[in-house]
């Protein structure tokens, strides 16, 4: 069936606002919703194509809207906001959406499946934990120093820490040492659960057909290669290898101008996400060279 009406949504919390036009750009009708009456007025209309920003739970009503059988696409934000009108509100938002997502340039999102979005949130726990054993290792390494004990940077170097404050010799007093082993045992902790997400990030990576393809990649292990299931769209999305290092951020930065091109440094404009699928650079290049030939 073909769709002859477009409806940018403005998602929020509570309430939804619609903009919904023409395929040509006519306006069509405005509408303000609250979370509860927003799905059960678009199971009444008939299939239409709804636009919205890649913003949070986009993904969730995307997988509703394509169950009540209209076509989603999705606008990364910063597609959308030249688009907006000189007053910024709901109503300017959502007709900006729909007015972005008729340009035959624009470049959308694909919706993620549930699945995805689950392992997305077991990598984002993971590095959450890390960042925060980062910052207690960080802490505990202030507390020494203040006693003139200069520890280098390292979750490695705990060992060291435990040695400097197991060694009775030193002037450190009984207090400090007490409260820099109550950081050493929080600090075990966090490493007991960063381990135990580690296994579990293993075990699907075991699993996954194109995961174990990916770790055939030199340089690629099970981390790296469920990543780019979590966070990766399709692999047919893309044209080429280049076209996957642009979206991993591997372009320099362009300032040219006047047909005289300047590229500077690696930009890693890409993915958010990019430190999570591949954190070292010479895993980033293995990504570029395998021109998706063990994804395709």
């Amino acid at each position: 069936m073909t769709k002859d009406t477009m409806v940018g949504v403005d998602l929020a919390k509570n309430v939804f606002q619609l903009h919904a036009a023409s395929m040509t750009g006519q306006p069509k009708f405005r509408k303000k919703l609250s979370r509860q009456s927003f799905l059960k007025f678009m199971a009444d209309q008939p299939p239409a194509v709804v636009v919205m920003e890649a913003c949070g739970s986009a993904h969730y009503w995307a997988r509703e809207m394509i169950r009540l059988g209209h076509e989603v696409k999705l606008i990364a934000a910063q597609y959308v906001k030249p688009f907006v009108k000189r007053q910024k509100n709901d109503a300017a938002d959502a007709e900006a959406v729909v007015v972005a997502a008729q340009r035959p340039e624009m470049r959308f999102v694909e919706p993620k499946s549930a699945e995805q979005q689950s392992r997305a949130i077991l990598f984002r726990a993971r590095e959450r934990l890390v960042h925060q054993r980062t910052e207690l290792v960080n802490a505990l390494r202030a507390c020494l120093y203040e006693y003139g004990h200069a520890v280098p940077q390292g979750i490695h170097q705990i060992k060291r820490i435990a040695e400097i404050l197991d060694t009775h010799s030193s002037d450190l007093p009984d207090l400090m040492r007490e409260e820099c082993r109550e950081l050493l045992d929080q600090i075990a902790e966090q490493t007991t659960r960063i381990n135990a997400r580690t296994a579990k990030i293993k075990t699907l990576a075991a699993e996954a057909d194109t995961a174990r393809r990916l770790q055939t990649i030199p340089g690629v292990g099970p981390l790296t290669a469920l990543a780019v299931e979590a966070f990766a769209p399709p692999m047919e999305n893309f044209r080429c290898g280049r076209d996957f290092a642009a979206w991993l951020g591997l372009v320099p930065r362009q300032f040219s101008s006047g047909g005289k091109e300047r590229l500077g440094r690696i930009s890693k404009a890409g993915y958010g996400m990019h430190t999570s699928l591949c954190g070292k650079e010479s895993t980033r290049k293995n990504f570029a060279e395998a021109r998706l030939k063990y994804m395709i």
